[in-house]
């Protein structure tokens, strides 16, 4: 998930299917509050808006058919299994009888209804780079490297703290004038700065909420939020997070460990996990919130991303969970630039190639050339050969079509990123009955991971690498010049991606049912 800082910086100083051309593409007007809602459904041809085709492929290939139903595993924070929008949609282990403490399918995992939870009830965690000076200087590059970034990024935490400080003064003073402890944008228009403390901070409110919009106080909550936990925990050498768990995360060994509760202590902190499983499968057209991308799916909630850097233990553990248990495809929307047990993540994501699970990733967001920069899992040793065939990588896009189509906090890379797929303003589901637009490749991810598993479910004679290479070839080719990064650095969509497309759905469909017909297996699929 991208929750992005950058409106804080304003305070620094004071403290194959047809190419089309941008022009007849572009949105004339601004997204609806509706299309905004579902944008990442809808045509680019048909509504003038990137995303990936999904009503058209329900209104012109789906409308008699029955697919069958699919596992995704949803790797992350968490998933608040609850939720009315995604009733019907939590796998239940089969071979499981619930809360009779009791290993019942004798895999190792008591009780595991509904997933597992690798992180049992921790929840804040240092970053990969942390973790690698906390053991000492020996010398290395890693080291080197670690501390370089590091520091770095202490420095810039500690700007956005002072940035942040600031304005909750600000905040604190607009709120003990008006004696109430949330007020709205036109409340604060409406402040008699006749002081000066007064005025400076109606003038600094006042440009936050221009940048944040409507729930300026909410973003501002988040943002403290993010940057205090980045001090306190990510970059805070004194911190254990692991302890919690009583797992050595540099020893592979010990497997069984965490518990059953995939929403973990509190379901408010699998906002993330929650929101990508929302993605895929909430359920579409009943009246309420977003829509997934398919029904016909079933979510394996595995909780293994932290409040920080994920253990590369955890995930390796969790991908062959899900392989073990029937996933037939798997999001993963987290990643790091440092892995030191990198080879555990490779070993698994060999053995889900094996068992024909495909592993959908999001490419991160940082803004950054990852065929330059280290970014992991991927499914390259050397950032030029792939070692696997069902990894497929996923970069982030906006709404709005033009140069600045990719989203520019979204990682990119013409060797490294596959395709693209909508990741700015997702709306989708939260925690506690919530909904909520999010921004990031973490979206990106589930979007693509929906649209894999409605091959899967209507074509479940191809393989993983078929259904990758799918939806690579069946994406919509965009040729134009865009911005990538956030130092906006001009280069051809074509070269921002293996592909140069952006997923579509409708078009995946359609090639689908061509290779599945030519195919000596023929598929079961229900009508």
């Amino acid at each position: 998930m991208k929750t992005t800082l950058k409106f804080l910086l304003f305070l620094l100083p004071l403290l194959g299917f047809g190419q089309e051309t941008q022009t007849r593409f572009t949105k004339k007007s601004p997204l609806t509050e509706q299309e905004l809602k579902r944008w990442s459904h809808l045509d680019l041809e048909k509504d003038t808006i990137p995303g990936m085709s999904v009503d058209k492929a329900y209104e012109e290939l789906l409308k008699n058919k029955k697919g069958n139903k699919i596992i995704v595993a949803v790797i992350d924070s968490g998933v608040d299994i609850d939720h009315p929008d995604l009733k019907g949609a939590i796998w239940t282990n089969p071979k499981e009888i619930p809360n009779n403490k009791k290993d019942d399918d004798k895999n190792g995992y008591v009780d595991d209804v509904h997933g597992w939870n690798f992180l049992g009830d921790s929840y804040n965690e240092t970053l990969e780079m942390t973790r690698i000076l906390k053991k000492g200087d020996d010398g290395s590059e890693v080291y080197k490297k670690a501390l370089a970034e590091h520091t770095k990024e202490y420095n810039k935490m500690m700007s956005y703290k002072e940035s942040i400080d600031f304005l909750y003064n600000a905040d604190k003073t607009i709120r003990e004038h008006l004696k109430k402890d949330d007020y709205t944008i036109e409340e604060l228009k409406e402040v008699a700065s006749v002081k000066y403390a007064l005025y400076q901070s109606k003038t600094v409110m006042l440009a936050f909420a221009a940048d944040a919009g409507k729930n300026f106080r909410e973003e501002l909550i988040s943002s403290k939020n993010q940057v205090y936990d980045k001090l306190n925990y990510n970059l805070n050498k004194d911190f254990d997070g692991r302890k919690i768990v009583g797992d050595n995360p540099d020893v592979l060994d010990n497997k069984k460990y965490g518990n059953n509760k995939v929403y973990g202590l509190n379901k408010a902190e699998t906002e993330h996990g929650t929101h990508v499983a929302g993605i895929i499968a909430q359920k579409r057209n009943n009246g309420i919130g977003g829509d997934g991308v398919t029904e016909n799916v079933q979510i394996m909630a595995i909780r293994a991303v932290p409040n920080g850097d994920e253990y590369d233990k955890d995930i390796s553990l969790a991908i062959r969970y899900a392989v073990d248990n029937g996933a037939k495809i798997i999001n993963g929307s987290f990643g790091k630039d440092f892995s030191p047990h990198a080879e555990w993540v490779w070993d698994a994501i060999k053995y889900a190639e094996s068992k024909d699970v495909l592993f959908v990733h999001a490419a991160g967001n940082d803004g950054k050339d990852i065929d330059l920069e280290e970014n992991f899992p991927s499914d390259t040793k050397d950032k030029n050969t792939e070692i696997v065939t069902n990894f497929l990588q996923i970069g982030a896009l906006n709404y709005s079509y033009g140069e600045k189509i990719i989203a520019d906090f979204s990682n990119y890379g013409s060797k490294n990123v596959d395709i693209y797929a909508p990741g700015v303003k997702i709306y989708a589901t939260l925690p506690n009955n919530k909904f909520k637009h999010l921004d990031g490749t973490s979206m990106a991810s589930p979007n693509a991971a929906g649209v894999a598993a409605l091959i899967r479910s209507y074509y479940p004679n191809l393989k993983a690498s078929q259904v990758k290479e799918i939806i690579m070839q069946s994406g919509t080719p965009i040729d134009m010049i865009v911005k990538v990064g956030e130092n906006g650095e001009s280069r051809k969509f074509s070269q921002a991606s293996v592909s140069g497309k952006i997923v579509n759905a409708y078009n995946a469909l359609k090639m689908a049912e061509q290779i599945s017909s030519q195919s000596t297996i023929k598929p079961k699929i229900k009508s």
